[in-house]
């Protein structure tokens, strides 16, 4: 490992959560208002690209804003960005959703890609269920 790999390696965020292309992200911004003063401002919308690796890693998030579509390209690792937020994931079949800026209203929509995440418990564990030894007898038999 040479030295820039070193320097890059401690840049680098660990806190992002994995998110991809359809993916409709709400993402933390920082902005600077006054010389000394920083407030964040929230931008919500759908991921349509996400671009190289390690630290010169970006993503760009679409939202539309009064009737006007609007893009805005991050860097996955930088200061600016305070916190990526996963609000639901999208099912698409590209890496590139180029294709959404010539889309408007319904036509411009994504499937959304749900998980089951169900823990299937054993019948003594199960909420609600009484484990054969433990059933109550039935009186007078």
């Amino acid at each position: 490992m040479n030295l820039m790999d070193a320097v890059e390696r401690a840049q680098m965020k660990s806190d992002l959560p994995d998110f991809g292309p359809g993916d409709t992200v709400r993402v933390h911004v920082r902005i600077q208002e006054a010389e000394d003063k920083f407030r964040v401002q929230v931008f919500e919308g759908v991921v349509i690209a996400v671009k190289g690796g390690g630290t010169r890693a970006s993503f760009t998030v679409r939202k539309i804003s009064f009737g006007y579509g609007v893009e805005r390209i991050f860097p996955l690792h930088s200061p600016v960005v305070e916190q990526v937020e996963v609000v639901r994931r999208g099912k698409v079949r590209r890496a590139k959703l180029y294709y959404l800026r010539s889309r408007r209203g319904k036509a411009a929509r994504l499937k959304e890609l749900r998980r089951v995440g169900v823990e299937i418990l054993p019948p003594e564990e199960a909420p609600g269920k009484q484990a054969p030894s433990e059933a109550p007898s039935e009186p007078g038999k």
